[in-house]
């Protein structure tokens, strides 16, 4: 049995969310960085059909398929979709998710991805689309490209290493592939941003600091933006069931920060990392005193770049943490706490 079909009888037991087709899955604001300043984001995330991964299989941390459509929408139900929030957006940075792919033509068809974009571009100072690798041709960006002045091209890397995004994420494409969509961006004038996933199942905790270290410094090479995502354990998922059995902890906080003390000043990247869920069992942790400080000092470094927010961080359960690195190899990557 490959992990693909595994995943897919995960998927069996994943409850699909229902809403009306009209409304989109989430709309949420916040702050990025434009320009090396802090400016107010909108990211948008369409319903649907589902990713076309997602639907063999998909990756084993990822529960987003539940965002799907029940059923799959029109065209005029994802205009419906972009109408109902349009209105709140007037300027700033908007990041645009469908759970898969929005260059996906299956997904978003064409007529309706130009509208977006065209629209977007009447008051959006920036425009951030989220798509798999494979749909990053010459043909579709260009075409893109004519409806939207400033776009930047996000792809859920992951990793650099092909062996863990085969072997424990289930992503289903290489390092070669995101190379390939980087430069097909950079030759349209367009720049790119790399979604990094840190602690997929599968790795220790010293295993997935040192792969994240490398995978900024890889990805660095392509990407202006790279994002570290922590693993947080969604409902539905092959992670979900690691975690119910006692077999995955997300990571700790103190090895984002420990990667990001180590790749900082050595890119030309700006590189962010907003712990999502963080404090919770069920997201990235340390030891229940110090999580909400760890995740303020993260969100405060994404928006300012400065590295001194972190130097800062101190909690006793450090040493713990430090002997979590030392001795998992024995445990053939167990958690040791939780």
């Amino acid at each position: 049995m490959t992990l693909s079909d595994i995943m897919k009888e995960q998927r069996k037991r994943q409850k699909i969310n229902e809403k009306s087709p009209t409304e989109v899955a989430a709309y949420w604001t916040g702050e990025d960085l434009l320009d090396g300043m802090p400016t107010k984001s909108h990211t948008i995330i369409f319903q649907t059909r589902g990713c076309y991964w997602g639907l063999r299989g998909g990756c084993t941390m990822c529960g987003y398929i539940a965002d799907a459509a029940a059923r799959p929408p029109t065209p005029e139900d994802l205009l419906a979709q972009f109408e109902s929030v349009s209105r709140r957006i007037d300027h700033g940075i908007v990041k645009i998710f469908t759970s898969g792919s929005f260059f996906d033509p299956g997904e978003v068809p064409e007529p309706v991805r130009d509208k977006i974009l065209s629209e977007l571009n009447l008051y959006a100072d920036k425009v951030i689309v989220e798509t798999r690798p494979e749909f990053v041709t010459d043909k579709i960006v260009s075409a893109a490209k004519m409806h939207v002045d400033r776009l930047e091209i996000a792809t859920g890397l992951e990793t650099s290493n092909d062996n863990i995004r085969l072997n424990s994420i289930n992503k289903g494409f290489l390092f070669k592939d995101f190379v390939r969509a980087a430069e097909v961006a950079k030759a349209h004038g367009l720049t790119t941003k790399a979604y990094l996933m840190m602690k997929p199942p599968f790795l220790t905790e010293k295993d997935a600091l040192e792969d994240m270290v490398q995978s900024v410094m890889d990805a660095s090479k392509y990407a202006e933006t790279i994002s570290i995502n922590l693993c947080n354990v969604q409902r539905g998922t092959l992670v979900d069931e690691l975690f119910y059995r006692k077999a995955y902890r997300p990571p700790w906080l103190w090895s984002i920060v420990e990667v990001l003390k180590r790749v900082h000043g050595k890119t030309g990247s700006v590189i962010t990392s907003d712990p999502l869920a963080a404090g919770q069992n069920r997201g990235p942790h340390n030891c229940g005193k110090c999580d909400y400080e760890f995740a303020d000092a993260l969100r405060k470094y994404s928006l300012t770049q400065d590295i001194s927010v972190l130097n800062q961080l101190n909690c006793d359960c450090k040493s713990l943490w430090q002997k979590t690195l030392e001795l998992e190899d024995w445990t053939f990557g167990s958690p040791l706490v939780y």
